[in-house]
């Protein structure tokens, strides 16, 4: 695991007043998902962000129930891991964590996320602190129709919350900005951790996100979208360039709040 590469995490706090008036300052990550890139050249693919500059590597894990649409398990997530750098940040849409959770850690989660509307099927208190003794971070993950309250009685075990700014597993949708308002609802309730955004996060979107709060934004087509038949280099300058000017938008919208 590459916890060094991921910061301090910082739990939350049962006290809201201590989080207004003392936040915890994160660094701006920017989390491209793989999910978007050529799998049949995956660790090139890697190697291209992570030279690029991407600080983690998002991992969209679906299984089918929870969300219709099927992508990758642990094979796939080991396999990353045996040529990443970047902390592997693994966000599980799948009904069942708790079964699945000793394989993605094995398979060298460095950030485990679930989703807390799969609450009702398990402990979600004893499957963050399993997480946790496993020498992992955890994350709860919440759809835009969830409302951040339902994350209270689990915030104080967290590292991070992702909130998705589209409905999770389906493609093609625009970011919702009415989700922005969960990010204050967060810090009032004392969480002091990071703070994830995940879908429609592009170069018209994450100055948004940023100014509302997020420091961690995962990208897809953002970074992985078409180069247009470039060879591996010309690739890769593009790349490098787009995740700068995600991160330089994200730094100027964080400046002026």
């Amino acid at each position: 695991m590459r916890l060094a590469d991921l910061g301090r995490c910082e739990h939350s706090t049962s006290d809201s007043s201590l989080a207004k008036t003392n936040p915890v300052p994160h660094p701006i990550r920017i989390a491209p998902s793989l999910l978007a890139c050529d799998f049949t050249c995956l660790a090139d693919e890697i190697r291209s962000i992570e030279q690029g500059g991407c600080d983690w590597l998002h991992l969209d894990v679906m299984d089918g129930h929870f969300v219709p649409n099927l992508t990758f398990g642990p094979p796939i997530v080991a396999a990353m891991h045996r040529v990443a750098q970047r902390p592997l940040d693994v966000h599980l849409m799948i009904r069942d964590p708790w079964q699945y959770r000793d394989a993605f850690l094995d398979a060298g989660a460095d950030l485990f996320t679930f989703h807390v509307e799969v609450e009702a099927h398990g402990d979600v208190h004893a499957l963050l602190d399993a997480v946790h003794k496993r020498g992992c971070k955890t994350g709860l993950s919440i759809q835009p129709d969830t409302n951040a309250e339902r994350l209270r009685p689990y915030l104080a075990q967290l590292d991070l919350v992702l909130i998705m700014s589209v409905f999770a597993g389906f493609g093609g949708q625009q970011f919702m900005p009415e989700v922005l308002t969960k990010v204050k609802v967060l810090r009032d309730l004392g969480f002091a951790g990071e703070i994830s955004m995940d879908g429609g996060i592009g170069t018209s979107t994450i100055a948004k996100a940023a100014a509302a709060g997020v420091n961690v934004f995962v990208a897809g087509t953002a970074v992985f979208g078409a180069a247009g038949g470039l060879d591996a280099a010309s690739s890769m300058a593009l790349r490098a360039a787009r995740i700068a000017a995600l991160r330089a938008l994200a730094t100027a919208a964080q400046s002026r709040d």
